[in-house]
Formats: structure tokens, sequence, C-alpha cells
């Protein structure tokens, strides 16, 4: 019988970080109490049975982090005041993995460890697990995780990698005959994500209005890749040093500015693809432009940017339930237009410092506060662009001072703390590697002259295809967004006429309804 205190040591974290030590092995491991009788020093201590297993475990860990435990502890039944419980349904590997991600830690699991995931996440209803799995979803798992959430009914899980499934489409065609043919006809109903693009455009009036202040979709499915109107900007709106993003599958834009004057455009807005609709929310508390915007969890943050042409360090967050402003911590410096990504859910800034150093920092939203996570040291060289890839954070750079048209790029990896040198391209109009977007393990960029879809691979990015440029001038912010059609086969969704030639559809409530009662008793192969 083995006996696991309730310390569980980090698996893995960030290295670099201050919360970050040394690189560990990534699998799971517990301390052993020097003896069976510390339990009764710690009261607030419940043992654990699992399986031939014991976990010592604080009860408000359990209580706070997991629906089985805090029912129970409500209960009033005499197993709630027990200092021993024997826990059956549940494998003692996904318990210990539960636990693990409980005290904030992230796990890279394997292939049974994930199984047992779900398995405990189900069973045991553990709200920050499922959020793990979901987030820890790529090319080489997701098969694994569609069919195992869809068996433990773990909805959100299995619907958050069939959504990656269907990005992933084209590379994963050969192996969805592995998966029940009710869940690849389910994959085959979802909206794949689609690459998106809109310029730099202020403000105009209606006798102005004109047919270039247009959102623009790739439609990869016509012949060479066209370039499709999605929607026309308000014609209040600004998208010139504006702070753009998606959030929840929905396109928001906040600040920017009317003319050379920089003076700020007030109110942000909205685009809700499903319903083809702009509406309005407010302007940060601070009026801000040249920002950089980013969505997570619900919220916007709005961090550094411009006012009265002062770069500013401060950081609000707008949350789309209460649709409110708030500040948070500052950016460790001022900084306008400073390059961000998310790469497994957490949220990364690439700062430009002096001797051509480059400083990665992590927001925590849980504890407010800036991490240095790493330095990169390139002279004469500084990061325009950032983006993420599973566990891996690229930096597109100039190139130096005797080949700035050079754009090279370093890959930061979160798992092993590590750089390496990724090969990068010359520039022609614009460098195409600054308008990067991720999807699966494919890259999307583009330029006047062409849209480039890489492979994103271990050693550098290789090219795929080529489709038609966007054909227009300036600067440009791209995005990925999932396009709706009417849904087959049931569920009532409003379609504009200028997105209906899209080759995708959503998912509806009644759709979902359909696919539950389908899967609740799919058996794992």
């Amino acid at each position: 019988m083995k006996i696991f205190a309730c310390e569980v040591m980090e698996v893995s974290s960030c290295p670099g970080s201050e919360e970050a030590g040394s690189q560990r092995d990534p699998e799971v491991h517990c301390k052993a109490p020097n003896s069976p009788h510390s339990l009764t020093e710690r009261p607030e201590s419940l043992r654990v049975r699992v399986d031939d297993s014991i976990f010592e475990v604080d009860r408000a860990l359990l209580g706070h982090g997991c629906e089985y435990f805090r029912a129970l502890f409500r209960s009033g039944m005499r197993e709630s005041r027990q200092e021993e419980i024997c826990l059956q349904g549940v494998g003692s590997l996904g318990f210990l993995v539960a636990l693990c991600v409980l005290r904030g830690e992230r796990p890279v699991l394997g292939g049974d460890q994930i199984v047992a995931a779900i398995e405990c996440a189900a069973f045991l209803q553990v709200g920050a697990l499922t959020e793990h799995l979901i987030h820890s979803i790529d090319s080489d798992n997701c098969l694994l995780m569609l069919h195992t959430a869809a068996t433990f009914g773990l909805w959100e899980l299995s619907h958050s990698a069939a959504l990656f499934v269907r990005d992933m489409y084209r590379d994963l065609r050969e192996h969805l005959s592995t998966l029940p043919a009710e869940l690849v006809q389910y994959v085959e109903s979802l909206a794949p994500s689609s690459y998106a693009a809109v310029c730099t455009h202020s403000p105009t009036t209606q006798a102005l209005k004109g047919c270039q202040r247009t959102v623009f979709y790739l439609d990869e499915e016509s012949n060479g890749g066209e370039w499709k109107a999605l929607t026309d900007l308000p014609m209040s709106a600004s998208t010139t040093m504006a702070g753009v993003t998606v959030l929840d599958n929905r396109l928001y834009i906040v600040g920017g500015v009317h003319d050379v004057s920089k003076k700020v455009v007030q109110g942000g807005f909205c685009y809700d693809p499903a319903s083809n609709g702009w509406s309005a929310i407010p302007s940060p508390r601070q009026l801000r432009y040249n920002l950089t915007l980013i969505g997570h969890e619900g919220c916007l943050y709005a961090l550094g940017g411009e006012y009265e042409r002062k770069a500013m360090s401060s950081v609000e967050r707008y949350s789309v339930s209460d649709a409110s402003w708030s500040f948070t911590s500052q950016l460790p410096c001022p900084v306008a237009s400073v390059p961000s990504a998310k790469a497994m859910n957490r949220i990364f800034v690439c700062l430009w410092r002096a001797h051509g150093a480059t400083e990665i920092h992590e927001y925590v939203p849980q504890t407010d506060r800036w991490v240095l996570v790493t330095t990169l040291v390139r002279p004469q060289s500084y990061g325009h662009c950032m983006v993420a890839h599973q566990d891996k954070v690229y930096v597109m750079r100039n190139g130096p001072c005797d080949d700035f048209l050079l754009c090279v790029m370093d890959c930061y990896s979160l798992t092993s703390g590590q750089w390496t040198s990724v090969a990068g391209q010359y520039a022609n109009s614009n460098c195409s590697l600054f308008t990067a977007a991720v999807r699966g393990d494919s890259a999307f960029t583009l330029d006047q002259a062409v849209t480039t879809e890489y492979a994103v691979e271990e050693r550098g990015w290789k090219t795929r295809r080529r489709m038609k440029g966007f054909g227009r001038i300036g600067s440009m912010y791209t995005f990925l967004m999932r396009l709706p059609k009417a849904a087959a086969g049931g569920g009532d969704v409003t379609v504009h006429p200028r997105v209906a030639g899209n080759t995708t559809d959503v998912l509806t409530t009644t759709t979902r309804g359909r696919w539950r009662a389908k899967y609740s008793n799919v058996a794992l192969k």
C-alpha cells in the first residue's frame, strides 16, 4: 500500500520564472510522509483511499476544487466527518493528476494519464482538471481526448477536442476511422476556424463610406483561396492604432485614433459572427491608442499603449459579463503595441530592453502580477510579433543591422525552458511572418502577393501551400474566427448573405442534444 502526503511536487511549470525551479521530469510525483501518524498533527487533512494507495489531502483543497467532495462535506452524512474515505469508481493515477492540478501545477500528461485524468474529472467533477485537459489538447492526443471524453460524458472537453480535430481535419482524415462513425459525423458538423484580416481604417461618414472598410476571411475551399468580405466596420469604429482581438469567437476593437492628430476614438465595438451584428462596449477608463488587446477567460486586457503621444504601462481588464473596466497590475515598463501571445492558456508579452535584450513576461491573473519568464539577447534586433503553438512561443524579429530585411524567429519552450533559433524569411512588401496566426499545426501568414500556410515543425516552419494574397496595402490585423452557416440537420441559425458561401456550420443546442444522446454509452475501443 502506498501513502501519499498532500504535498505534491511540481510537475511542469514555467522555467525561468519566479515560481519555477530547475527543470523537472514530466512524470507525476508525490512526497511520502515521514510517518503515518502525521495525520494526528493535521486535523484538517483527510485520508483518501484509492485502489491500493492512500492520499493525505487537505480538506479545503478538495472542497474548493471538486464538486464531489464539496457535496460530500456539506451533506452532513457520517462520511463527511470521517478521517478516511474509500473512493470508488476512480483510479489512483487519475486522482494523483487531479491533486497536482488543484495545487496549481501544469502536469504534462501521456496517454494513460490522459485517460485516467478524464475518468477522474468526470466522476469527481474537477473543473480545474477539465480546463487543464482542454488546454493540453494537441495533434498527438486530440483523438484520444475526443473519444475518451465522449465515453465518460465530459462534454466540455469532448467538444473542445472535436473543434481541434475539425481544424486539423485534412491532416487527421486518415486517422478518423479509429473513432465511432457518430463522432466523425459530429466533428464534420462543426465550423473550422477561418483566417481573417482587416486593414487599418479611420472613422468615416455615410457619405464617404466605401467598400474598403471591411473585415475579410479566407475561403480556403475556393480555387486558389479567395479573400471574401465578412462584414463592414461600423462607421465610428477605427482600426488605426487600435486594439483588436477575438474572445469567445467574437471580434473586439478598442481604442484607435481618428486621424494624424491621434485623437482617441471613445468606445469599443464587438462583432458576433453568429448574428452578423455589431454592438458597442464602453471605453477603458484610461483612453489609449497603439495598445495591445488580449482576450482571456471572459475578459479583455488592454495592455499599455499611448495617450497624448506618451507611452503607458497601465493595464485594464474588461469583464464581458459585467460590461465594466478595472485596472490591474501594470506592465514592467511603459510600452506601445507590445507583442503578445497565449500559450497553454497563459498570457505572454515580449518587451524590448536595452543592449538587444528581449524579455518574455507572463501575466498571472490569479495573483494579478507580471512574472519574468526568460530573456533572449540578440544585438540590434527586437521582437515584432509573437505566436504560440502548443507549449512553444515564437518571437518574430527583424534581422541585424547588416541584413535588416531578414525576418528571423526564435522559439522558447515553456516545458524545457530552452531557446532555439528557427529559420525565417526575407520581407517583401510586408513581412508576412508578422501577420502569423496558428491553427492546429499550421501557421497562416499573408501579404499583398500571397497567403501562405506553413506546417509548424520542430526545426522550422515548412511551406504547405500558397494561396492568393490579401491585395491591400498598409498595416493589418489577422485572427481566427469560426464562421457560421445553417447547421446541417437541425437548429436555427441566421446567416447573412455575405457569409452564406462559407463552407462551415455551427453547433446548435438541438444538434448538441442529439449528439449527447448518441454518445452517452459510447465504449472505448
